[in-house]
């Protein structure tokens, strides 16, 4: 036990089942991995009773635990049953994020597993959701499930962004196909790899103008595509992506993924998430906008696994 993976589902304080739970044993079978399901309860009506009885909250929130734990444990023996090793947690705890960090930091897992919190667009402005804490602080790969069409993903697609001239873009892309091609042969599924560009917003980004527009009424636009197609050969061929697997698409890279998941009814895009020195650069943004909007599940590379993995 002590070489097997672990994958680790965080569930909702509410005793109810949702896609997650499918995708995460699904994976954790082909994986040969085992399986920690996680819930992080906490029930505002419980912790105020204590405003009239301290002594009924606590027996309540007792309770309500035990009953979850119980209940917890029946969705494990039917996991059981099909051959996964799967243990189960529930912990009282009213702000779930700093438990979750803790619980990564102190056992080894290989992927957080989660289904997605659909949040209206005033909720996210107002409070970052828990999700979104996740996307930026999560130490190791997340997976966020949603509008799942299949328990084991069947299509994968791995977005990526290689036209940088840090060097540190080109171990990160690396990462997120291997990452990608690990998954889709744990799945035997189909995988394709996109480079959804804007050519506008990159060559303003990479030589420093406010707007591409310069670029437009010259043949240095030309020269830029050429020299992004290039990028994006160089990388696939030295992953062993099949150029008919290759789509270099022009575009806003939130929009075009969308579209394309959209379209080819893909399973779980696979993306990376790098930090940048100003907030509204965080993770280049295009992850954030993609949680909430894809039509599939999300599966990100943390900026930490991908350095630990390529110092050596």
């Amino acid at each position: 036990m002590s070489d097997q993976a672990r994958f680790m589902l965080v569930v909702p304080p509410l005793m109810e089942n949702n896609p997650a739970f499918e995708r995460a044993a699904a994976l954790a079978k082909a994986s040969d991995a085992a399986l920690h399901i996680v819930a992080f309860d906490y029930l505002e009506g419980l912790a105020t009773a204590g405003m009239v009885n301290r002594q009924a909250r606590e027996q309540m929130q007792i309770s309500y635990v035990e009953r979850h734990r119980q209940w917890l444990e029946d969705q494990a023996r039917a996991l059981r049953k099909i051959g996964v090793h799967v243990t189960t947690e529930v912990v009282w705890v009213e702000r779930p994020l700093q438990e979750i960090l803790i619980h990564l930091k102190e056992q080894s897992m290989a992927v957080l597993i989660k289904a997605l919190e659909h949040e209206t667009l005033l909720s996210r402005l107002m409070f970052t959701p828990l999700d979104v804490h996740l996307l930026r602080e999560c130490p190791v790969p997340m997976h966020f499930v949603s509008h799942m069409h299949h328990a084991l993903p069947r299509k994968i697609v791995a977005a990526v962004d290689p036209f940088h001239r840090n060097g540190q873009y080109k171990r990160f892309n690396d990462r997120i196909l291997q990452e990608a091609q690990k998954l889709a042969s744990t799945c035997h599924a189909e995988l394709d790899v996109i480079y959804a560009h804007d050519l506008s917003s990159i060559s303003a980004d990479e030589f420093g103008f406010e707007n591409g527009a310069p670029f437009f009424s010259s043949s240095k636009a030309k020269t830029l595509f050429d020299a992004q197609a290039d990028a994006f050969r160089e990388l696939s061929e030295r992953n062993g992506i099949p150029p008919e697997r290759q789509h270099l698409i022009m575009g806003n890279p939130v929009k075009v993924l969308a579209s394309y998941a959209a379209a080819y009814e893909t399973d779980v895009i696979v993306m990376g998430r790098i930090g940048h020195r100003t907030m509204d650069r965080f993770i280049g943004s295009t992850v954030e906008h993609l949680l909430f909007k894809m039509p599939c599940s999300i599966w990100v590379i943390s900026p930490q696994v991908i350095i630990e993995s390529d110092v050596h």
